[in-house]
């Protein structure tokens, strides 16, 4: 069985983590999403939050593991078994930090291996930061991140249903 591993602080989980997570199932077994601290952002929800949510949006993936993790990827990769790494690259302004990622982590495990797949075009510009900010200043933020997390950020905002 083939698994990979997608890491993120998903806060919140956006339809472009979710076509990532659905395109990775065509290529591997099994999909972890590891969700994970990022010590540069204070998210709005919590660990335990950010893991429920990504389990009600992928209910219906028979393939999607959501796991919570703390510490090295590469210690996570031994952990659940998984061959790979999963990365989204959105624009070329990604790739850098993505590539240094990627060898840094080959470099503390020698058979680590990254896989990078690129969004599909209507979510090319989608990220958790700039949903959060139209979500902030009440803007229309329901199409780019599946029903319960549009749900669970009006309540943790308090906005009102649309």
């Amino acid at each position: 069985m083939k698994t990979v591993l997608y890491p993120g602080s998903f806060d919140p989980f956006t339809n472009g983590h979710l076509d990532l997570v659905e395109r990775a199932g065509l290529l591997f077994d099994r999909v972890v999403v590891a969700v994970a601290v990022n010590a540069a952002k204070s998210p709005i929800f919590t660990m335990q939050e950010r893991c429920d949510l990504i389990r009600q949006s992928c209910a219906k993936l028979e393939h999607v593991e959501v796991v919570a993790i703390d510490g090295l990827l590469v210690d996570s990769l031994n952990q659940y078994g998984a061959d790979a790494i999963l990365r989204g690259l959105r624009a070329f302004s990604d790739f850098e930090y993505e590539l240094q990622m990627a060898l840094l982590n080959r470099n503390l495990r020698k058979n680590c291996e990254t896989i990078f797949m690129m969004p599909t075009l209507k979510n090319s510009f989608v990220s958790s930061t700039l949903i959060k900010e139209v979500a902030r200043l009440n803007g229309d933020f329901e199409p780019y991140v599946p029903p319960p997390v549009a749900a669970a950020l009006r309540k943790k905002l308090g906005l009102a249903d649309k």
